[in-house]
C-alpha cells in the first residue's frame, strides 16, 4: 500500500537525478495582503513547498497553480486557496546546492483542518514529475488523534526518530 509522505519529510524524485522536494510548515497562519471576502467564516493556513537540487546541473522548476492540491478533513474536501496571497515557482532555476521554496495561503473551516492533505506535480525542464502526497493537520492535540491519522502512522514515527538523529548529529 502506498503511503503518503508525512508534512516535514524529503521527497527524492528518480526521474530527475538529486532533486527533492518537502511539504512543510503547515501552520495556521493570517495572509499577509489580507483575507480574501469568500473565505468568510474560514480558517486561514499557510503552507510551504520547497525544492532542494542536490544534483550537478540546474533545473527550471514550475510550481504554480493547478499543480498544487489541498484537500482537508476525513471526507478530503477542497480547501479554499487564496491565489492572490501565495507566491508560486514560475520557471525559476535552481542551481545545485540550492532551493525555492512557493508559500501557499489555503483556508477552510476550522474543524477539518486536523486532517491537510497536500498534492503536488512539479514540472521539471518542461517535463512532469509524478504527482506526491503529503499528510498532516493543524492544531492536533497528542491525546486527540484518532489512530490511522498520520501522526500515528509509521511513516511518522520513523521520520519523527530521523529528524531527532538528525538533529542530535548537528548538536
Amino acid at each position: 500500500m502506498y503511503e503518503p509522505n508525512v508534512v516535514g519529510d524529503w521527497q527524492e524524485y528518480a526521474e530527475h537525478a538529486g532533486l527533492r522536494v518537502r511539504v512543510h510548515r503547515l501552520e495556521a497562519a493570517e495572509p499577509p495582503r489580507g483575507r480574501d471576502d469568500a473565505a468568510e467564516g474560514l480558517t486561514y493556513f499557510c503552507v510551504r513547498v520547497t525544492v532542494e537540487n542536490r544534483g550537478a546541473r540546474h533545473s527550471t522548476i514550475h510550481l504554480e497553480d493547478g499543480q498544487i492540491d489541498v484537500r482537508i478533513g476525513p471526507d478530503g474536501e477542497s480547501a479554499f486557496i487564496d491565489w492572490r496571497n501565495s507566491q508560486f515557482i514560475e520557471g525559476f532555476d535552481v542551481y545545485p546546492l540550492r532551493r525555492a521554496t512557493a508559500v501557499l495561503y489555503a483556508a477552510g473551516p476550522e474543524a477539518a483542518l486536523s486532517q491537510v492533505d497536500v498534492q503536488i506535480q512539479l514540472r521539471v525542464d518542461d517535463d512532469w514529475a509524478d504527482r506526491r502526497l503529503w499528510a498532516g493537520g493543524i492544531g492536533l492535540l497528542e491525546g486527540a488523534v484518532q489512530p490511522g491519522a498520520a501522526r500515528e502512522g509509521l511513516a511518522c514515527q520513523v521520520s519523527n526518530f530521523l529528524r531527532d538523529q538528525a538533529e542530535e548529529g548537528t548538536a
